[in-house]
């Protein structure tokens, strides 16, 4: 498939990224292999980069942007491939994403995947909080409309929210949504902070931008709601509406009201700017935006998959797991069954899922269907008995009596 801003590859550069993609993977492996090898824990390891990919891959001006994407894609891959515990892993790639994030002459879809890949690695393989806030204000200064004096790309910035909304899945409600917290600069939280930008966002022109601005502010809202309720508290609209982590009296009011109005517009938003599907899609999304931040409901989705579903009731849930399928596409299934981090994130049972006996849609494809090799084996198997039987029975034509 080709990639929104850059233009295809040849036949040559297809082949020579393919080389380097796996040069890529087999070193993010290497790392976990050879620690394991030493018969020692993932992170006690020696600290090591991945082969050829500083100086071939991202460097500017020596690999061409698509072989540049493809190289962060596979590095967000790895991430998720290696598991949980690999600060060996992040800090090979850390230093080598952020400046390709950075670098505002790269091609924009390379600065995406990029920052995806510095994302993932952070929530899937990183430990310290300290490296993720300093990401948390990467994404921030990038989903600005101005960084270090351009204009900033619209896929960009939406990018930059999507990121910003994963890693702020990791920290506490307090951090995102509380206000005259101790510790912190200025006493508010993190997602408190940026509800103007995200409000700019939201009247922005691009639609992947709103959205992702609509899914943070659905995230803070959710964080601001929980804030005081106990579990066994909130259980209606009501309750939740009325409680310490209320809007209301606070500084942030009438900008919230102001966005919960905004929000309300695009849920039902028309016209001919946008095309039949955006605004179909559009006006589902921001729908569920408006049940949290407006109604102030929980979300609630069950996910069917191969051996079993997946049951999400919050913001963070469908942060998470919109991030992994972004990364993983059509591997998703694969990797929730067999990965151990990514049934602790989801609180899945592998067992239970290795256990299921279904076939996949794929699985009944090649096995079931009349093309498949089962089937045009059973075929020649039946045609073979069947040209037996006529030939026994024509026998005496050909036979030259001495038989009879």
């Amino acid at each position: 498939h080709t990639v929104p801003g850059i233009d295809r590859p040849n036949r040559e550069t297809i082949r020579k990224t393919r080389i380097v993609s796996a040069t890529a993977l087999q070193g993010g492996q290497s790392i976990c292999h050879r620690s394991r090898r030493a018969g020692d824990h993932p992170v006690q390891g020696r600290r090591r980069h991945p082969p050829g990919l500083r100086g071939r891959v991202l460097r500017s001006g020596v690999a061409a942007p698509a072989e540049q994407y493809a190289a962060c894609r596979v590095l967000e891959a790895t991430a998720v491939v290696l598991g949980g515990d690999m600060d060996e892993y992040v800090e090979a790639i850390t230093d080598l994403l952020t400046k390709a994030i950075k670098a505002t002459g790269r091609a924009s879809q390379v600065r995406v995947a990029a920052i995806r890949a510095l994302s993932m690695a952070l929530f899937v393989c990183g430990t310290d909080m300290m490296a993720t806030n300093t990401c948390l204000n990467l994404c921030e200064a990038v989903c600005a409309p101005k960084f270090r004096g351009e204009d900033v790309d619209p896929h960009l910035r939406a990018a930059a929210l999507d990121c910003w909304a994963l890693l702020s899945t990791t920290v506490a409600d307090a951090y995102i949504a509380g206000d005259d917290i101790e510790g912190l600069d200025g006493g508010n939280g993190r997602g408190v902070i940026i509800l103007p930008l995200l409000q700019q966002c939201l009247d922005h022109a691009n639609v992947e931008l709103r959205s992702a601005a609509g899914e943070c502010v659905a995230l803070i809202h959710e964080a601001r709601l929980n804030m005081g309720i106990d579990d066994e508290e909130g259980g209606n609209a009501t309750e939740r509406r009325y409680r310490s982590g209320s809007w209301d009296g606070s500084e942030w009011e009438i900008l919230m009201d102001e966005v919960k109005q905004r929000i309300a517009e695009l849920s039902v938003e028309s016209g001919y700017r946008l095309s039949k599907k955006a605004k179909k899609q559009q006006r589902a999304e921001f729908r569920e935006y408006m049940a949290t931040i407006i109604d102030d409901e929980s979300p609630n989705q069950v996910v069917a998959f191969r051996g079993g579903t997946l049951v999400l009731n919050s913001w963070r849930e469908f942060i998470q797991l919109n991030f992994m399928r972004h990364c993983l596409q059509a591997g998703f299934q694969i990797q929730l069954m067999t990965n151990v981090t990514l049934q602790a994130i989801f609180g899945a049972d592998g067992g239970i899922l290795n256990a299921s006996s279904g076939m996949s849609q794929l699985e009944k494809r090649l096995v079931m269907s009349k093309t498949s090799e089962a089937s045009k084996a059973a075929d020649k198997h039946m045609t073979r008995q069947r040209r037996n039987r006529q030939n026994v029975k024509n026998h005496f034509l050909t036979c030259d009596g001495e038989d009879i």
